[in-house]
């Protein structure tokens, strides 16, 4: 009976260990499955994140792109309907310190370098290039063509910017390898699409719903025809000086490294500059008088897009990809603008503008072709800086970098082995 007894016990206790054995196993099994799910979860949200980071600056870029062009269409209705464009300039500048420098004072309190003279001549030369003599250029050239000529135009900016980048070692070229040989090429026919479009005007081409729409362009057109050519200079003139706004912000950005206060200061320098020649160029004050109207629109929406945002968008950009990618994707700007001052303006696009304009695209895409061969960041730069200054070998014998696993764990530990002084 008693022998009975214990078998019947043993069984009941091998069954509970072999359920418990079991029990062990499945959870195990679910660990591991778990922990699989895990890693594959943080791979799938590493290449996701990875990939947005990756295409950020391409996304910030083509998105200043549809803000330019809203701008090109509130300014042109704005300018046509009588406001200076020496005291947009200065309310554009004014809205974008307002908007910009709460988020500058705040966000790089800690950040913000000291203020050097090299460095405020720097600003007041940004002050000068891109908010006065760019904007005042671009605005006599836009209401002497249309928005969609003078959004065409810019495309010629890539090519500026790169020659200049050229000139001051910011854009390397190798002319023996095919990269360097597209920037090359690229930049010569972006130049012979801008001469396309200034030297050959040709018959009106309709876009869209534009036909019964076209009297009054057609009315004020012969008008302007005496304008046109003069008009494309001072686009071009204003693209000149907005390439040397991306190259000095390029170099200012190494000394001064906080992108929204520099955005503010140039917003702020700008206005202070642009005013100085309003008052001397606009002796009416009426024309200062601002009312809830496209006046006002055009000030905010360009001074707070296109001059705050902007300004700050491209400083980053600038900093890791260069000036000349800042400027790759004007040609995105070009096609949004011709469709909205088609159908919201009725202007009318011309034969030569297209043909000058395509040529242009053609050019720049060989340069962004090129650009886009060289590598980001500088993978020399980059090593030589994560290395361990050895500077003495009579001083360091090894440096060893040793890693030990175990279950629990990973663990690193790193040995430095100096030997004895030569004194001692």
């Amino acid at each position: 009976m008693g022998f009975l007894m214990l078998l019947f016990l043993f069984i009941s206790i091998r069954r509970d260990i072999s359920e418990l054995v079991l029990l062990t196993l499945l959870l195990n099994c679910s660990r591991k499955t778990e922990r699989q799910r895990e890693m594959e979860d943080k791979s799938v949200f590493g290449m996701v994140f990875g990939a947005l980071a990756k295409a950020r600056p391409y996304l910030a870029i083509v998105s200043l792109q549809f803000g330019y062009a809203g701008m090109y269409i509130i300014t042109m209705v704005t300018l046509k309907k009588g406001m200076n464009h020496y005291v947009l300039t200065v309310y554009r500048h004014v809205a974008a310190t307002l908007a910009i420098a709460p988020f500058a004072l705040v966000l790089e309190r800690k950040i913000r370098p000291k203020m050097t003279l090299s460095v405020f001549l720097k600003i007041m030369l940004l002050g000068l290039l891109e908010p006065v003599i760019d904007q005042n250029l671009y605005y006599v050239g836009l209401k002497s063509t249309s928005a969609a000529f003078a959004s065409a135009s810019i495309n010629v900016l890539p090519a500026i910017t790169f020659i200049m980048a050229t000139i001051f070692r910011l854009e390397k070229v190798d002319i023996r390898k095919i990269p360097g040989q597209a920037k090359i090429i690229g930049t010569i026919v972006t130049v012979s699409g801008a001469m396309v479009m200034t030297l050959y005007k040709g018959p009106v081409v309709d876009l869209f719903m534009t036909r019964g729409q076209g009297h009054h362009g057609a009315a004020s057109s012969s008008s302007g025809d005496r304008h046109w050519i003069m008009g494309t200079l001072m686009l071009l003139g204003s693209c000149l000086g907005w390439s040397g706004f991306f190259i000095l912000q390029s170099f200012t950005l190494k000394e001064y490294p906080a992108e929204l206060s520099l955005t503010s200061l140039i917003c702020v320098m700008g206005a202070v500059q642009g005013a100085a020649v309003a008052l001397v160029m606009e002796r009416d004050m009426s024309a200062w008088a601002l009312g809830w109207d496209s006046r006002l629109l055009a000030s905010v929406y360009s001074g707070v897009v296109c001059s705050g945002i902007a300004y700050y968008v491209q400083g980053v950009v600038n900093k890791q990809r260069g000036p000349v990618f800042v400027t790759a994707f004007s040609p995105l700007c070009m096609i949004i603008t011709a469709a909205l001052g088609s159908i919201i303006l009725a202007e009318q696009l011309h034969l030569g503008s297209i043909l000058g304009a395509s040529v242009i695209a053609l050019g720049l895409y060989c340069v962004v072709w090129g650009k886009s061969k060289d590598k980001v960041g500088g993978t020399d730069e980059k090593g030589k800086a994560q290395e361990l200054p050895i500077t003495d070998s009579s001083m360091i014998k090894s440096i060893k970098l040793n890693q030990n696993h175990n279950n629990n764990g990973d663990h690193g530990s790193l040995g430095v082995l100096i030997p004895p002084s030569q004194n001692a």
